[in-house]
């Protein structure tokens, strides 16, 4: 095999917006006690995983959490901006239980094809897969084989392992074996890629696991 890796996908940690059901996006708000503990749980659980690098956002609430799962092993770990959550622009700090009443923001939620983010000026799906998915192809660039931790965010993450499995942009929502992902939920997404191939193909294994965390809440 020319590539051979597998990658975990961690959502962050609860955070305190997350509590308060405020939009976050690319603002950001620290985690609570639960998304630390919850952090140091999907920690333990991946104890005996060899990571040979770890990646998370550039925002701090997955920065954090991707090092409380590293604790005190000695892994690489790289921020890259590709990682980021969708951008939700004017949107971001309000109260998801207001935006809800917006034709636009109903819009994001059911129709993303149709999803112009002309009222917040933020992203479009279609932005947020392409520089979602260049960040992993970068990643892919430069490993061969191996076990990769990743830490992202809700949107960004439900648009990838949906990507990943043969969905669009555009109708990746309608994929029944995505669903919302819960805070510090593991998914187990393999890539693989021959000597003779010029891309390789990815499989999902396991999506939204929250086993580990069995003794938390999720909303």
């Amino acid at each position: 095999m020319k590539k051979q890796l597998t990658f975990y996908f961690v959502r962050h940690g609860r955070t305190v917006w997350n509590e308060q059901g405020l939009l976050q996006g690319q603002g950001d708000s620290p985690l609570i006690a639960e998304g630390i503990e919850g952090a140091m749980k999907t920690g333990k659980h991946l104890a005996n995983i060899p990571f040979v690098a770890a990646y998370s956002s550039v925002l701090k609430r997955a920065m954090d959490t991707a090092e409380y799962i590293i604790g005190e092993r000695n892994i690489p770990f790289f921020q890259h901006k590709g990682l980021n959550e969708h951008s939700f622009g004017s949107w971001e700090g309000a109260l998801v239980s207001h935006l809800r009443q917006n034709e636009e923001y109903q819009q994001m939620t059911k129709d993303p094809a149709n999803f112009q983010a002309k009222s917040n000026r933020g992203e479009t799906f279609g932005e947020l897969a392409k520089r979602a998915m260049k960040a992993i192809d970068e990643i892919i660039q430069i490993h061969h084989s191996g076990n990769i931790l990743v830490v992202s965010h809700g949107h960004t993450l439900h648009l990838l392992l949906a990507l990943f499995d043969g969905s669009t942009w555009q109708n990746h929502r309608e994929n029944p074996r995505v669903t919302r992902l819960a805070n510090t939920s593991i998914s187990i997404v393999r890539y693989e890629q021959a000597e003779n191939e010029s891309a390789g193909r990815f499989v999902l294994e396991t999506v939204n696991s929250t086993a580990h965390l069995s003794c938390f809440r999720q909303k």
